[in-house]
C-alpha cells in the first residue's frame, strides 16, 4: 500500500508538473518582491506594513512607463526584424550558395513538426495561455509576498514537528540565495543588453534596440541563451556584407568574453556560483520535463534544489562541513523572517 501511495503521488506531481512549475515562478517573484519591500523600508520612511503595497505600485509604474516611452519603438523595431528576417536569411544563403534559404528552412520546419498553418493557427491561443499563467503568476506572488507566514506555516505542518525549524531555516536560506541570484543575473542581462545594443548600433545593424534587448533577455538563460541571442544580428550582418559579418561577429565573441570572464565572476562573488557543467545539464533536464519553461527556470531551480541538498543533506543529515549560498547575507532572516506580516 506505502509502495502504491507513493507511486500514486509521484504520478499525480508528473500531472500537475505545469502548475508546480508555476508556483515556483510565483516564489520567486515573491521573493524578489519582498527583498525590495524591505530595501523601501530600510532606507525610506515607509512603513513596513505598506512597503509591499508601495513596492508592486512603483513596478507597475514603472513598466507602464517604459513600455510608454520604449514600447512603440521597441516593438516597430521588432516588428522589422520579423518582417526583414525572410529577406535576411536568403540573402545570406545565396552568399552560402543557398537557393530560396527561407522556404526551404520553412519547409524543413513543417515536415519535422507538422503543419506550419497549423501551428501558427494555435499561436493566438498559446499566447493568450501564456498571458493567463503570467497574471496568474503576478498575483500568486503579491499574495505570497504580502503574507509568507501564512503559507509557510501551511506547508510545514506537513512534516513532523521536530523538523519544523530545520525547515524553516531551509526556506530563509533558499529565499535569500534566489534573492542573490534574480539580482546579479539582473545585473548581467542589463550589461549585456546595453554593450550588445550600442555595439550593433556602432556597427551599421537594423533595430540595434530590439537585437540589443534580445541579447539581453536571452542572456536569462547561461551559456546557451547568449548563443540564441545572437542568431538574428548574425542573419542581418550576412545579409548585409562580409565585413559587417566579421565586425558583428567579433562584436559578439568580445561582449560574450567580457560577460563570461569578467561581469558573471564578480557578480557571482556576492552572488551565487553554479559549475557550468551543472547549469548546462540542469537547462537539459528541465527542457524536457518541463519544455520552454523549464529552460527558463532551470536556473533558479537548481539554486533551489542546490540549498536544500547542501543544508538538510550534506551538512545535516551526513554531518559533512560545506558553504550553503545565502547563508552569508545577514538579510536571510529579515527577508523572509516568519513573524513578518504585510498588507
Amino acid at each position: 500500500m506505502i509502495t502504491l501511495a507513493v507511486i500514486g503521488l509521484a504520478y499525480f506531481l508528473w500531472l500537475i508538473s505545469d502548475i508546480l512549475l508555476l508556483i515556483f515562478a510565483a516564489i520567486l517573484l515573491a521573493v524578489l518582491l519582498s527583498f525590495l519591500a524591505d530595501l523601501m523600508t530600510r532606507y525610506t520612511p515607509v512603513p513596513q506594513r505598506w512597503s509591499l503595497t508601495v513596492t508592486v505600485v512603483l513596478a507597475a509604474v514603472l513598466v507602464v512607463g517604459f513600455l510608454g516611452m520604449f514600447g512603440a519603438q521597441i516593438g516597430g523595431q521588432i516588428t522589422q526584424v520579423v518582417e526583414k528576417l525572410p529577406q535576411a536569411i536568403n540573402a545570406a544563403g545565396a552568399r552560402l550558395d543557398i537557393s530560396n534559404a527561407s522556404a526551404q528552412l520553412e519547409e524543413a520546419i513543417a515536415s519535422s513538426s507538422g503543419s506550419l498553418l497549423s501551428r501558427l493557427a494555435g499561436l493566438g491561443s498559446t499566447v493568450i495561455g501564456a498571458l493567463a499563467n503570467l497574471a496568474l503568476v503576478v498575483v500568486a506572488a503579491i499574495y505570497l509576498a504580502a503574507d509568507p507566514t501564512l503559507y509557510r506555516r501551511g506547508a510545514i505542518q506537513l512534516l513532523p514537528r521536530s523538523q519544523h525549524d530545520r525547515i524553516l531555516d531551509a526556506m530563509n536560506v533558499s529565499g535569500n540565495a534566489l534573492r542573490l541570484w534574480f539580482a546579479g543575473q539582473l545585473v548581467a542581462m542589463t550589461l549585456v543588453g546595453v554593450v550588445s545594443g550600442l555595439a550593433y548600433w556602432w556597427i551599421g545593424l537594423p533595430s540595434p534596440l530590439a537585437l540589443g534587448l534580445i541579447a539581453g533577455a536571452t542572456n536569462f538563460v547561461p551559456y546557451l541563451g547568449p548563443i540564441l541571442g545572437a542568431i538574428p544580428a548574425m542573419v542581418f550582418a550576412l545579409a548585409t556584407d562580409l565585413n559587417t559579418a566579421l565586425w558583428t561577429l567579433g562584436a559578439v565573441v568580445a561582449i560574450q568574453q567580457l560577460e563570461g570572464n569578467v561581469i558573471t565572476p564578480f557578480i557571482q562573488q556576492r552572488a551565487v556560483s553554479l559549475p557550468p557543467a551543472v547549469v548546462l545539464f540542469a537547462i537539459v533536464v528541465f527542457g524536457l520535463v518541463f519544455g520552454l519553461p523549464g529552460v527558463f527556470l532551470a536556473v533558479p531551480l537548481t539554486v533551489t534544489l542546490m540549498v536544500l541538498v547542501k543544508k538538510l543533506w550534506v551538512r545535516q543529515m551526513l554531518g559533512e562541513e560545506t558553504a550553503v549560498p545565502g547563508e552569508e547575507d545577514d538579510t536571510s532572516g529579515r527577508m523572509l523572517d516568519p513573524t513578518t506580516r504585510r498588507t
